[in-house]
């Protein structure tokens, strides 16, 4: 039989019935390859089959969800998918669920709390079994992820410690890379460090701080505190470097003396590479600089940035393990939350050098 051209619309298996000559419950028994289609003479199947394959058939997940009562989605929640940050994390989930037959539903709040809030109604209201928040910046949580939780609709949080209010919780161990990054600058021999704090609502902030005044106090080096800056509120994706940029300005205008700055992340470090620049110095020729991340423009930036490597990848195959293994339990014996803290790992590329004065010493023996 000849298969004509459908003039709009998905392929539905009445159109298949009619192109086949044959009834929609033979046809639906057959696609959906139900025990009663082995009723079914082989070669009718053959058929049905042939057909759904020449009009482009698939099956109508949405329909089947009714069914199974089971959407098989995943809601992911991200602060800014513009920020590198996210794209591993985004990677990661995605293997997560795809070895479990989820699909993802993402959104973007843009830093914007409204967004964030009006979204986390929106995958409720589209049934998604369970929802992955990134987010490392501090909001009010109070009765954010209530009605979440009311709904039992497993939850687990990359970038935050939300584990007190029963929420799975993936992030780095902030002030292990802190001291990281503070340790590689002095023993390179620097001790005059220049330091970018990260904006005060974001809960990586102090922890990354807690770090590097540790490694401070364990080796006797002073931090002189007008070299200490902190990055303002996040506004957007570019604020980190903006911030560096500006920081970096400043402290050449300062003429203050420092061998080295300690970026908060790896946008910020970049900043200050681009501001060292500028200012007719060369990194890391007269001035090092480290980040914070291992994000993909860190690695191939002129300098490539030295940085404290996140897993980015792992924590977001994590939470969708997390989730997933929530949504197997079921309501009625839903596991305690976890937190779940990875080691960061310092990598070194070409933004850190000794200082230029101990490598002329080195060189003139």
């Amino acid at each position: 039989m000849r298969v004509g051209q459908r003039k709009s619309g998905h392929v539905t298996l009445l159109d298949i019935a009619r192109a086949s000559d044959f009834s929609v419950s033979t046809v639906s028994i057959v696609l959906s390859e139900a025990p009663l289609s082995q009723n079914v003479a082989e070669k009718t199947r053959e058929h049905i089959r042939t057909i759904a394959r020449q009009l482009g058939y698939h099956p109508d997940a949405y329909a089947r969800s009714l069914r199974r009562r089971s959407t098989m989605t995943i809601g992911v929640l991200a602060f800014d998918l513009s920020d590198p940050f996210c794209v591993p994390l985004m990677r990661g989930i995605q293997e997560g669920a795809h070895k479990a037959g989820y699909m993802l539903l993402v959104m973007d709040a843009q830093t914007q709390r409204k967004l964030f809030d009006n979204y986390l109604h929106t995958l409720l209201e589209r049934r998604a079994e369970g929802v992955i928040v990134l987010a490392s910046w501090v909001f009010e949580e109070n009765n954010l992820l209530g009605d979440i939780r009311k709904n039992n609709v497993p939850i687990a949080i990359v970038g935050r410690d939300l584990t007190s209010r029963e929420i799975n919780s993936i992030l780095v161990d902030n002030e292990v890379g802190g001291a990281l990054a503070a340790r590689h600058l002095y023993d390179l021999g620097h001790r005059r460090i220049a330091v970018i704090r990260g904006p005060e609502e974001m809960c990586d902030s102090e922890p990354r701080w807690a770090g590097i005044q540790r490694v401070v106090a364990e080796t006797g080096m002073k931090l002189d505190q007008s070299l200490v800056f902190q990055l303002p509120g996040v506004v957007g994706p570019a604020s980190g470097f903006e911030g560096g940029l500006r920081f970096a300005r400043e402290m050449l205008k300062s003429r203050k003396q420092f061998t080295a700055v300690l970026a908060f992340d790896d946008l910020t470090a970049l900043g200050v590479v681009r501001g060292l620049s500028e200012g007719g110095v060369r990194v890391p020729q007269d001035y090092s600089v480290t980040g914070f991340d291992d994000v993909l423009p860190a690695e191939v930036a002129t300098p490539a940035i030295t940085t404290i490597r996140q897993p980015l990848r792992e924590m977001g195959i994590e939470a969708a393990e997390r989730v997933l293994q929530a949504i197997q339990s079921g309501a009625n014996s839903p596991a305690k939350a976890k937190l779940h803290k990875t080691q960061p790992e310092l990598i070194v590329r070409t933004s850190t050098a000794p200082p230029a004065k101990q490598r002329r010493k080195e060189t003139s023996r």
